[in-house]
């Protein structure tokens, strides 16, 4: 196991504020706000990291690999949230990219007591995915300690797996295992030890980074559109219409009658030959 060493947590250090109780909601407000603006300047000191992680699970993920998240609480349903949210957006399998999260679905809406303290179970739960070669797995963790994450980077890469992680802290026992650390260091959190608020929200912008660059670098996206998105309401249909009237010039009710028939943007414009014929439809 990684070391155990303890060390003060930034994401563990008393409120820059004090006397919440005391705030009116404006004030509550304001502060929040002001804390807020600090997470965007964290990520962006950790962008290095971040395009090397990207970077390296590229070709992997174009061999056939799939990605895994791996987290506890709030971490762990961040993961589960960017994951659930590509196939729509992309049109990927539900398998390509995949959160798992301590005490499995029940967590995403209940606490599980102690679920995250257990280090085995991290990859117990990955097994069940039966990993492979190219597969890639990133743990999240705000503290960097959570055993759970920690044991599951760790099986990961003694199983010869590609791995990163995101935390809020610096130099911490997980980021020692990861081969791509990421560290987004937001600073104590409005609420002493509330790692939901700016790790949390740096958590989902670097997420939101990893899993849309690999989409754009996986053909997922045409310019700047998601073209081989799925068609599963009517606001998703309407865009994917005017889409084709854009890429086309044809009418609405033509576009649309077309969409409907090849069933996602990307299949219209290649019958077109828009798009190579031959682009990846995984």
């Amino acid at each position: 196991m990684a070391s155990k060493k303890v060390q003060r947590k930034i994401t563990e250090q008393p409120s820059r504020y004090n006397h919440l109780e005391q705030m009116s909601v404006g004030e509550l407000l304001q502060h929040i706000n002001e804390e807020d603006r600090l997470v965007a300047d964290a990520v962006s000191k950790a962008l290095p990291q971040i395009e090397a992680l990207v970077e390296a699970i590229e070709p992997h993920m174009k061999r056939g690999g799939r990605l895994f998240y791996v987290g506890a609480g709030t971490s762990g349903r961040l993961g589960v949230l960017d994951a659930s949210e590509l196939p729509p957006t992309f049109g990927v399998s539900e398998e390509w990219v995949v959160g798992i999260i301590a005490g499995g679905d029940e967590a995403l809406r209940h606490a599980v007591e102690n679920a995250e303290d257990i280090p085995e179970h991290g990859w117990y739960d990955l097994q069940a995915f039966h990993p492979k070669d190219d597969d890639v797995v990133i743990g999240i963790a705000a503290s960097g300690t959570t055993p759970y994450v920690i044991g599951a980077i760790e099986h990961a890469k003694q199983y010869g797996l590609l791995t990163g992680c995101i935390t809020s802290n610096p130099n911490t026992p997980l980021a020692s295992v990861a081969d791509y650390p990421i560290e987004t260091i937001v600073g104590p959190e409005f609420v002493t030890g509330s790692s939901r608020m700016k790790s949390g929200t740096a958590q989902k912008m670097v997420l939101n980074m990893i899993s849309t660059s690999l989409m754009i670098r996986m053909g997922r996206v045409r310019g700047n559109r998601m073209v081989k998105m799925q068609l599963k309401n009517a606001k998703l249909i309407d865009r994917g219409t005017r889409m084709l009237q854009e890429f086309l010039g044809l009418e609405y009710e033509e576009a649309q009658r077309r969409l409907l028939d090849a069933g996602s943007v990307d299949r219209v414009l290649r019958e077109e030959h828009v798009l190579d014929p031959m682009d990846s439809d995984c």
